[in-house]
């Protein structure tokens, strides 16, 4: 633990941010699953209603640095990707 003030704040600041990054994470993820499932039950209408969720989850992600910015590209594109595969 430490000692000096500065630093026990630091921690405290890094569990907050921790706890802020894990829930956003954890969204972007839920919505990309649920979109997944949509696409193997072949629910385009559903799927589609999903891809503006997915895309904000994704780009707050990046926006906030809890992912890269190539990162988020490339997850939005496997999302269009698969919804379109089912068109």
């Amino acid at each position: 633990m430490p000692i000096i003030q500065a630093q026990k704040k630091s921690v405290r600041q890094s569990a907050r941010r921790r706890l802020f990054n894990d829930r956003r994470r954890r969204t972007m993820r839920e919505i990309i699953k649920q979109v997944k499932e949509l696409v193997a039950a072949k629910d385009y209408k559903g799927a589609m209603a999903l891809i503006p969720q997915a895309y904000k989850a994704i780009d707050k992600a990046v926006k906030r640095g809890v992912i890269k910015a190539n990162t988020g590209s490339r997850k939005k594109s496997q999302v269009n990707r698969m919804v379109k595969e089912i068109a």
